[in-house]
Order: structure tokens, then sequence, then C-alpha cells
């Protein structure tokens, strides 16, 4: 199949693509990468009367370094991250979550703020950057708002995106010296996406220990204060009866699927420790 017929816009900043989705007499999209929505128009699931092309936004494709953050404009790559064509702040997080996405071709053109946009639970992005507290920053009529990763995003494929607005930053924490993470995804195969993801941050300078546990069937499920659950003096401690009874907690009733979660968060906190 083959989308319909739809206009097409690429406004050069964000004033205009925002004047653009004011439009209340029509079905306006937004694309930037288009790894998401591009089969989603082929198979008519989304026929939208305007589609605005944000990737001629400079001010989307940019990121600035400053103090203790790193702002990354939403039309960022997967591969920019990946290739280091940006600083790093993670300790090396980012670029190996990028390069575990999907394949080459898709991380060339797939963008951040598409990705946490589509909230796909299955999604990296959305585990990790939940794991270094990041905010996503929207901009619409009513000027602009932050929220955190893990509220921007409401459900599966439902992001807290109000009319008119647009996605146009996310801003990392630059962690600490001492700080390591841990992120381990289950697939059947590489290239897909993932039945559990398991994120660790520990960043003792900051005072942070959290812990996230991704691809579920809704957004992930964040442990702030993750210390009782690896433990404080035994290197090999990891609490599963704990993990387990906070998946049931968040509705996971599937025993398998229940372990598997836990064995993926698990394994993140073993790459945590190992680094």
């Amino acid at each position: 199949m083959k989308p319909v017929n739809f206009d097409y816009a690429r406004p050069l900043d964000v004033d205009g693509a925002l004047a653009l989705l004011a439009d209340e007499t029509a079905l306006v999209k937004v694309v930037a990468g288009s790894q998401s929505l591009g089969p989603m128009l082929n198979l008519r699931l989304v026929q939208p009367d305007l589609l605005v092309d944000i990737t001629g936004v400079e001010e989307l494709r940019s990121f600035e370094e400053s103090g203790d953050k790193l702002t990354l404009g939403a039309c960022i790559t997967h591969a920019d991250i990946e290739d280091g064509r940006l600083p790093d702040v993670t300790h090396g997080a980012l670029p190996s979550v990028a390069s575990g996405i999907a394949y080459r071709a898709v991380r060339n053109r797939g963008t951040v703020g598409g990705s946490l946009t589509h909230a796909d639970p299955s999604a990296d992005w959305v585990s990790m950057l939940a794991a270094l507290g990041a905010t996503v920053t929207l901009r619409g009529p009513e000027g602009a708002r932050h929220l955190p990763v893990e509220e921007y995003m409401l459900g599966a494929l439902e992001a807290d995106l109000r009319p008119g607005e647009l996605l146009v930053s996310v801003t990392v924490p630059k962690l600490g010296s001492g700080a390591s993470w841990g992120y381990y995804k289950s697939c059947r195969k590489t290239g897909e996406f993932a039945h559990a993801i398991g994120a660790m941050l520990i960043d003792p300078e900051r005072g942070i220990c959290r812990a996230v546990i991704g691809a579920t069937e809704t957004r992930p499920l964040v442990i702030a204060d993750a210390k009782g659950l690896i433990g404080d003096g035994d290197p090999a401690a990891f609490d599963s009866k704990a993990v387990t009874a906070a998946l049931t907690e968040a509705g996971m009733r599937d025993p398998i699927e229940r372990q598997t979660h836990s064995v993926a968060l698990r394994r993140a906190v073993e790459g945590a420790r190992g680094r």
C-alpha cells in the first residue's frame, strides 16, 4: 500500500513548525527520521492532511554542552551519538545504547526525539534516558514545558504531547567521575525490539542509584532508589524477590515475563558493577 495524498511542509525554524501545528482544521503529523511514521503512512494507519518535516530546523539538529548537562536537539540521530559527533557526558552509555538500536540504516535516520515521541515501550532510549535522569523540553502555544523522560511517555505509543506542541530537545545530566552504568536488553536476534530491558545507574558523587525495567506493556518501571535491590557491601547481591514484587505491583502477572525482566535488570546491574 501507499500513503493517502497529503500536503508537505518543511519549516526552517521552530516557530514556523509551531505555526503549522496550530492549524486546527487539518490533521497534522510531524516527521523527522520517518523510521516509524513512514511504515504507518504506507499501511494507512495514519492519514494526515499535512506532514511537517522538521529536519530542516537547525535548532533541532544541534547540541549544547553546558556545565553539568548536555542538551540534544530532537532531530539528533542515533548515528550522530554512535559515531561520537557530539560530546559524551555519560561515560559511554549513550554511544553504547545507540550502537545497539535496530540496524545502521535505521540509525542513520532515526532520531532521539522521534523515538521518545513514538513511545514504543520496547525502544531503547526511553529506558536508558530514564535511568540517566534525562528530561525533555516541549514548546507549544502556552510556552515551554519540561518533563522527566519517563513521565513524557504516558503508555504504549502515547506521549504527553499537547495539541500544537513539539518536542524540541532532550537534556542529559553529566555523570559524576565515579559513576557506572549497565544496560541489557533481551532480543531474539540483533536489530529486533526487546522483550525485556534492564538499565542501571550508580552515581555515588550525586547520590544516585537508579534502576529501570523497560520493554513492559506500558512506560518503564523506574526504581528511583535501588540501593535495596543491589545490596550495599556484597558485590554479588541482587534481590530478585524485591524486583519480582515491584513488577507484580506494577501489573505484570505472567511469571515468565517477570523472570525475564528480572534477569535483564540483574545483567544490567552486573554491567554497572563491572565498569
